[in-house]
């Protein structure tokens, strides 16, 4: 169930509060990322979409029917959005999409994707960027490439999209007007940035209290690793980061809650968080020694 979608579009009815709960959860069991993408998709189309997109998509995505996937990135534009080559050109009732997307989370399973695409190839910078909602199941011209290997996350599909003449109602468009995608994707960060900052947190949490059981149970030198002075200390300092860190992403849960978290802030979540989580979970490791 989407958690943070209101009831009337087959949701929870809760907050992010109420999600960040199920990100955390499921980070600690192992499961990052992909978790919080579903409700991502969702909130596009809950921002973005008409009455009649959202009673569409939304129930049966709560329903765990539609998989959700936002398709942004392509092999030669990253970071630089404005560097999209993806078209969607309007011929009559219809867009019809041709390109390809890379870095797809969810790509594999997705039955709806949101995405970026030129719909004004002409139009100068960032102006002619809109997003769109395809329907991928038995769809003509749409493909799916391998599932990408990664250094972490293999439980998570990360794939490259195909769209060769790929036939798309005009309906499918969000916002009902050309060229709003990249004010869109860059109002939707805020949501992002703390969703990633959540399960960063969540992780290190997890990676502190696993290393606490195993420091006091396993033996060294006639002695439980907790006896050593330095196993003590590299704990401390890996406790006391996940302290300060839970302590500010719940303000700023609290902040976006109550609509008042910023970009910088949720930037600042997304980069502190993340970065904290690879220094406590490297120290962690050594912790465990040979096991680690």
């Amino acid at each position: 169930m989407l958690s943070d979608v209101p009831e009337e579009f087959g949701g929870g009815g809760g907050t992010f509060a109420h999600e960040a709960v199920v990100i955390e959860e499921l980070a600690r069991a192992g499961v990052h990322f992909a978790s919080f993408i579903q409700s991502s998709v969702a909130h596009y189309i809950l921002d973005y979409g008409n009455e009649i997109q959202k009673r569409d998509w939304l129930p049966r995505m709560s329903l765990g029917e539609l998989v959700g996937a936002i398709a942004i990135t392509e092999p030669g534009a990253g970071s630089d959005v404005k560097g999209i080559r993806t078209t969607a050109r309007l011929r009559g009732d219809h867009y019809v999409i041709n390109g390809s997307k890379t870095f797809v989370t969810n790509g594999w399973h997705a039955g709806l994707v949101c995405l970026a695409v030129k719909t004004d190839p002409n139009a100068a910078g960032l102006k002619g960027i809109s997003l769109i909602v395809v329907e991928t199941k038995d769809l003509p011209g749409y493909r799916v490439g391998r599932s990408l290997d990664k250094v972490g996350m293999h439980g998570q599909d990360t794939c490259e999209l195909f769209f060769d003449d790929v036939r798309v109602p005009a309906s499918n468009l969000l916002g009902g007007i050309e060229g709003r995608g990249f004010a869109q994707v860059m109002e939707r960060m805020v949501y992002e940035r703390l969703a990633i900052a959540v399960a960063a947190l969540a992780t290190a949490e997890r990676a502190v209290a696993l290393t606490t059981k195993y420091v006091n149970e396993r033996m060294a030198f006639g002695n439980a690793l907790i006896d050593f002075q330095n196993t003590r200390f590299k704990l401390a300092e890996c406790k006391t980061e996940a302290h300060i860190g839970r302590v500010f992403l719940d303000h700023c849960i609290e902040d976006f809650v109550a609509g008042r978290l910023d970009d910088a802030t949720a930037a600042m979540a997304k980069y502190w968080l993340s970065d904290c989580e690879c220094r406590i979970v490297d120290e962690c490791v050594q912790l465990h020694g040979g096991y680690g």
